[in-house]
């Protein structure tokens, strides 16, 4: 084995060498391809395979990375790839003359090339391009790893994305489509009257959820700050300073565990409107969701790792009492006290705290044993107050909030309340969350006293929504792991 890997090192180490040795013969001829500035471009390949009809036997231009190539004495075939599709092309050396013909050929896959020919056909019916003119733009050094060793392996692919990009063509379509996502969402909400607004990454206080943050240092202010976890506490000023319909689409951090469903930067879709609740926001979220799947896929019926979720609404709706009385047999209408609810849960095999109120053990009880079992989509809603600092209560449920999740695929996909608005409750949440930190939760919220002043100029009752746009990018593309639909996902440096 040890023979093989020193046999494939050193054949690798002498291909960097030939190709440097090429890219010194071209520099020493006044050839060299680094010093070109531009090569006019009249199409794309994608545009010259969906119009054939239209270009065949006409002039056309076009550049982009030599990804195949076969030489056939005076002819020969190539493949150009560019970022809308690969093209064939037909190259002579009558056409080209013998000193380009001979340079074509001490080209190497991976180069990167201009073209410009004829469009037509060749006898096996593919449509191609007759070269007339061949330019080498930038030359590789290094050879794709198609041909050599692939491209399989995720933590090569997701260290190398441009190598990913090249040789997998069907990763390069789930990033587009991500794009289109987030277009469709911004539209959708742009012609429903939300305007899209751009909040602090940087802060004193890590407000708006309940996570553990990333802390830096601002030198100037000597004060440390914190990359944004949520954009909820600035996006409800905004609702005070007399903005209705609000939303922001960007970057969260979360100084958190990594796995398929989590990376520490991650985008989310977060809105706000003014003047209605939390039942608004789940017809906001059903639309959202179901009418994206119908604009970038043609359809609310997909399939996610081989089973067919059907986004089309209505979805489901259960409480969460009702979810842990269906999914794990135990009645929380019955259960009046905390210490009822931490035999209930120790009766489940569940460990648990004795610190634990009713409410936290509620929420375990559903991780444990409902959520993997939410495979089409559902609201589970009315939450604990105590794990919902920042939603209104219920006024015919003492304890609980209009609080929703969305859960998909068995995973929670967005957040949405009934927003709070009363400064004097709010404070006193605070103070709740203030204990925890003190009692050394690293996820409890800080008390933002220019929020609560916002508060006290008054908020209108107001619904708030967030998304998880990976997840829901995932979902969509049947990606199975967050860091395939994250272009550069965090990873681990290498030794």
């Amino acid at each position: 084995m040890d023979n093989v890997i020193n046999e494939t090192e050193q054949l690798l180490s002498e291909i960097l060498q030939i190709r440097r040795d090429k890219l010194a013969e071209l520099r020493a001829a006044g050839k060299d391809p680094f010093t070109i500035r531009e090569f006019p471009r009249t199409h794309l390949a994608g545009e010259i395979l969906g119009n054939f009809a239209e270009l065949e036997g006409k002039q056309v231009s076009v550049a982009g990375r030599l990804i195949s190539k076969r030489i056939m004495g005076k002819a020969s075939f190539a493949h150009i790839l560019d970022s809308s599709d690969r093209i064939q092309v037909y190259l002579r050396r009558d056409d080209l003359g013998d000193e380009t013909y001979a340079e074509f050929k001490q080209m190497d896959i991976g180069d990167i090339v201009g073209i410009s020919g004829f469009v037509f056909k060749t006898k096996t019916e593919e449509i191609s391009i007759h070269v007339t003119q061949i330019t080498l733009l930038a030359k590789s050094l290094q050879p794709l790893p198609e041909k050599w060793h692939g491209l399989k392996d995720p933590d090569l692919r997701y260290r190398q994305r441009y190598l990913d990009l090249i040789v997998n063509p069907e990763v390069r379509k789930t990033f587009i489509l991500r794009t289109r996502i987030l277009k469709f969402i911004r539209d959708y909400l742009d012609r429903l009257g939300f305007i899209e607004v751009e909040t602090p990454i940087l802060s004193g206080i890590a407000g708006g959820a309940a996570a553990r943050p990333f802390i830096t240092h601002h030198n100037t202010l000597d004060m440390d700050m914190y990359l944004r976890i949520a954009p909820e506490l600035y996006l409800k000023r905004l609702i005070v300073g007399g903005f209705d319909k609000v939303y922001e689409l960007g970057r969260m951090f979360r100084n958190e565990g990594m796995s398929v469903k989590h990376n520490p930067e991650f985008t989310m879709l977060e809105l706000y409107e003014a003047y209605t609740d939390y039942k608004h926001m789940m017809e906001l979220a059903e639309n959202i969701i179901s009418q994206t799947a119908q604009q970038v896929l043609g359809t609310t019926k997909v399939t996610y790792q081989g089973q067919e979720i059907m986004l089309a609404a209505p979805w489901r709706r259960l409480t969460l009492v009702d979810a842990v009385k269906e999914y794990a047999g135990v009645d929380f209408n019955q259960i009046k006290t905390d210490s009822e609810a931490i035999e209930a849960a120790k009766s489940l095999g569940i460990n648990i705290d004795k610190h634990n109120s009713r409410g936290e053990v509620l929420e375990l009880i559903f991780e444990e044993f409902a959520e993997s079992k939410l495979v089409q989509p559902t609201f589970i809603y009315d939450y604990p107050i105590e794990i919902s600092p920042l939603s209104k209560k219920k006024p015919d449920a003492p304890g609980f909030t209009e609080r929703f999740e969305i859960f998909i695929i068995g995973r929670e996909f967005g957040n949405a309340y009934s927003e709070l608005n009363d400064p004097i409750d709010q404070r006193e949440r605070f103070m709740h969350q203030a204990q925890l930190r003190a009692e050394g939760s690293a996820e409890a919220q800080m008390t933002d006293e220019d929020f609560l002043t916002a508060l006290e100029y008054g908020m209108p009752p107001t619904g708030g929504l967030g998304i998880g746009i990976d997840r829901l990018v995932m979902l969509l593309t049947d990606s199975y792991s967050i860091r395939d639909v994250l272009l550069f996902p965090t990873m681990k440096p290498r030794d």
